[in-house]
Formats: structure tokens, sequence, C-alpha cells
């Protein structure tokens, strides 16, 4: 599921795959877009100024002109986990 959204991303922002297929790609840890303006860090730890346990997204899209970062975490469950993996992901 990830490997398929990091695809879309990446084709979205410009950034050049060698691939066709998202099944095909093994996505790279950096992908920047032409001009550099937007980076897609995969699986990539970040930086904290306290200690956090799982402190690693899967995907995280930097916006270098707009200045903004965003931080997608995927987590797929069974329809009773929803609402504990959703709490989860927000601490």
């Amino acid at each position: 599921m990830c490997a398929q959204l990091h695809f879309s991303i990446c084709k979205e922002t410009g950034v050049q795959l060698d691939k066709k297929h998202w099944y095909e790609l093994v996505p790279k840890s950096v992908e920047t877009s032409q001009g550099g303006k937007v980076t897609i860090l995969w699986n990539e730890q970040i930086q904290t100024d306290r200690t956090i346990s799982n402190n690693k997204p899967d995907i995280i899209i930097r916006d270098k002109e707009n200045g903004t970062c965003m931080l997608i975490d995927v987590a797929i469950s069974g329809d009773r986990n929803v609402v504990k993996k959703e709490a989860e992901n927000i601490l």
C-alpha cells in the first residue's frame, strides 16, 4: 500500500521515475522533484528534541517552496482496531 502511495506522490509532484508501474519500483530513501522544489523521504527517521519510540513515518513530503512538511503514516487494520490505530498514530 505504501509503495503504491509513494509512486503516486512522486508522479504528482514531478519526480522522475525509472519504472512505469508502481509494483516494479523499489522506493529510494530520498526522491527530489525536477527543480528541487519537493523532496520525498521514504521510511526516514525524524530528528526530534526528545526521545520518541516511533519517529519514523512511512512518507515525508517536504515542499521548499511553501515551507511545509507533510508526514504520512499508513496503518491498515481490521474494522475493530480502526479507532485504536487512529489514536496511536495521533500520539
